[in-house]
């Protein structure tokens, strides 16, 4: 296994993608959908699919999965519904969903996740 590092989308603060070996870390991805928590996970999904498919990689190759919500009882169903959607069943990560205050108040998801390189 290869010690390199390779880091994308880098600026001052954190690197979006952080490849070592054959591990794949995305930082924390956000949503700036309109709507409710469907929509934002939606959406922080469809981004999660594109920093992937960069790095090599897709979701049928996660490891670990980590959800935020802003409020767990409020949103854990909705948010949990497109999971579901978008998850590939033969392949289900480790997950764990908190509850969390977000960086910002409009923000309702935050998903961090670790995957295989393909």
């Amino acid at each position: 296994m290869s010690s390199n590092i390779t880091r994308i989308d880098s600026n001052e603060r954190l690197s979006r993608i952080v490849i070592h070996g054959d591990t794949v870390y995305v930082a924390g991805v956000t949503s700036r959908a309109e709507g409710g928590v469907a929509a934002q996970t939606r959406d922080a999904l469809a981004k999660i699919d594109g920093y992937l498919a960069q790095a090599g990689t897709d979701k049928t190759r996660l490891l670990s999965v980590q959800i935020w919500l802003k409020d767990i009882d409020r949103d854990f169903a909705a948010m949990n519904g497109v999971w579901g959607e978008w998850a590939p069943r033969e392949a289900m990560p480790t997950r764990a969903t908190c509850e969390a205050k977000l960086a910002a108040p409009e923000l309702l998801v935050e998903i961090i996740v670790t995957a295989a390189r393909a």
